[in-house]
């Protein structure tokens, strides 16, 4: 059974991937709604030509053929939509982060929990980057031992020319280490496994803006787990002279091996997405995965249609955000304070130890 699909917010770029990735899977859509304008909106048009545009939210919601809402609006309100759509009885699939608060994402918990509908968060940088679907298949398979460390580094071009406003405000964005952050702290969770993690450091600073108090364009965080050790580095200073957006980064160190994703580009050489290095016990090489394929999309229509959770955890989606939401909060107050925060999601236990320098 393929999905009918309706869109509430196209505020971000994500909209078509989140899209065009589901129509691949054969699901299909013809209505979306957004908030006024925004500024992806002509190039949507273009695209998707089928899709029409509602004024009234409720023209989606109501409808009983659609099966599941997609929604890449403005972070700050991703989450108000969510639960609008689950307590219509809708399966949702929202941008990363799905939420900019705590208290967004408690309700969100309380209302999956409440309709037995699928919230899942589009983390782009792992479920659109064929390679880190093959990485995921080597540490699995054990190529490099038990996983130690991951580090993801996560650099962005600002294309201020493109950027609407609220890209620059940090209750509507919801700060780096939640905005990009939270694509890390998915991937640490995945590759370590880890299900009691300690935020021992975060940081945030704004570099290149001092005329916008509310961007920050630096944050990095460090995190201890049972599983591994990361370390997470975000930042909004791409040159022009990267053919992309940004150089993506994935290492992950195991206690036999270790392997090096270039998910975007690979520096100094044609251009080419999906590359990853390997070092493992008996050999070292270089792989193409521009032909592995993403499984997230299937395994979430699945998801929806037999209620299970192949796709990903309903726990591991709060706990990603969790962690990127808490210290992107913490650090917002500009306070001097030692903060442990355990949260009560099924099978887990995450500690926040966090002091502000």
């Amino acid at each position: 059974m393929a999905l009918k699909l309706g869109i509430l917010g196209i505020d971000h770029g994500h909209i078509f991937g989140m899209l065009s990735h589901m129509q691949q899977q054969g699901c299909t859509c013809d209505m979306y709604w957004t908030d006024g304008s925004a500024v992806t909106e002509e190039k949507f048009n273009q695209v998707f030509p089928q899709v029409q545009k509602m004024q009234d939210r409720r023209r989606i919601l109501e409808d009983p053929a659609i099966h599941m809402i997609l929604i890449s609006a403005i972070p700050a309100d991703r989450a108000a939509l969510a639960i609008e759509a689950m307590e219509a009885g809708k399966d949702v699939m929202v941008d990363k982060p799905g939420c900019t608060t705590l208290d967004q994402l408690a309700a969100i918990k309380a209302t999956q929990e409440r309709t037995g509908r699928i919230w899942s968060v589009n983390f782009s940088e792992r479920f659109e980057v064929r390679a880190v679907t093959k990485a995921a298949e080597l540490v699995r398979r054990g190529d490099i031992g038990r996983v130690v460390q991951v580090v993801t580094l996560a650099p962005h071009k600002q294309n201020l020319k493109t950027r609407p406003r609220w890209y620059f405000e940090r209750e509507r964005y919801g700060g780096i280490l939640c905005d990009i952050g939270s694509h890390q702290v998915d991937q640490f969770l995945h590759f370590t496994g880890s299900t009691d993690v300690q935020i021992a450091h975060a940081h945030v600073e704004n570099t290149t803006m001092p005329n916008e108090p509310g961007f920050q364009d630096y944050g990095e965080i460090t995190l201890m787990g049972d599983g591994g050790h990361g370390y997470l580095r975000l930042d909004w200073f791409t040159p022009d002279g990267l053919p992309t957006w940004g150089d993506g980064r994935l290492f992950i160190l195991g206690t036999e091996g270790s392997l090096e994703v270039r998910k975007y580009t690979d520096i100094g050489q044609p251009h080419r997405t999906d590359n990853l290095y390997l070092v493992s016990r008996d050999h070292n090489t270089y792989i193409d995965c521009r032909d592995q394929p993403l499984p997230y999309f299937a395994n979430l229509i699945s998801d929806v249609q037999h209620r299970s959770e192949t796709a990903m955890t309903q726990a591991h989606f709060l706990n990603a955000l969790d962690s990127a939401s808490d210290v992107s909060v913490l650090l917002g107050t500009s306070l001097r304070f030692f903060h442990v925060f355990r949260t009560g999601l099924p099978s887990t236990k995450l500690q926040r130890k966090w002091l502000n320098p």
